[in-house]
């Protein structure tokens, strides 16, 4: 069964599995733990490498993923996951605390395959309501 059929078929959050990237161990453990609470399946990493290698074999419904981190980026991260055939139809969700994006900030994201953004320190319900915006539109 393809992607678009599971995601049709699969209305139960409990089912939706979210891979979350950070560099923050404490932010991510706060994430992961909210999003159980709302009954996703969360995967936590706190770093792009080991998400990129995971995201073949987990086959997540979504990730989000932290722009600015050590190492590999959530920009570089992205440009990976939409290179491959594996990984390019998981929609992802960018946190960051940037405050201002330039233009070109932006048509990057949009390149890369971003379908929302959000910016930290944020609410946890603000979260809920994007991942269940971006996963709706996902399964039209």
């Amino acid at each position: 069964m393809g992607r678009a059929n599971k995601k049709n078929h699969n209305n139960n959050n409990s089912k939706r599995k979210i891979m979350i990237v950070d560099d923050d161990k404490e932010f991510l453990e706060e994430i992961r733990q909210l999003l159980e609470f709302y009954g996703y399946e969360a995967k936590s990493f706190q770093d792009a490498a080991s998400a990129l290698r995971a995201a073949r074999s987990l086959d997540p419904d979504l990730m989000l993923l932290d722009l600015k981190m050590d190492g590999m980026d959530g920009f570089q991260l992205a440009d990976r996951l939409t290179q491959s055939m594996e990984t390019s139809d998981i929609p992802l969700i960018a946190m960051t605390g940037y405050y201002t994006f330039s233009e070109q900030q932006i048509r990057l994201m949009d390149a890369l395959g971003i379908k929302a953004f959000i910016k930290k320190p944020f609410k946890p319900l603000v979260l809920i309501e994007k991942i269940e915006a971006v996963l709706a539109e996902n399964s039209k």
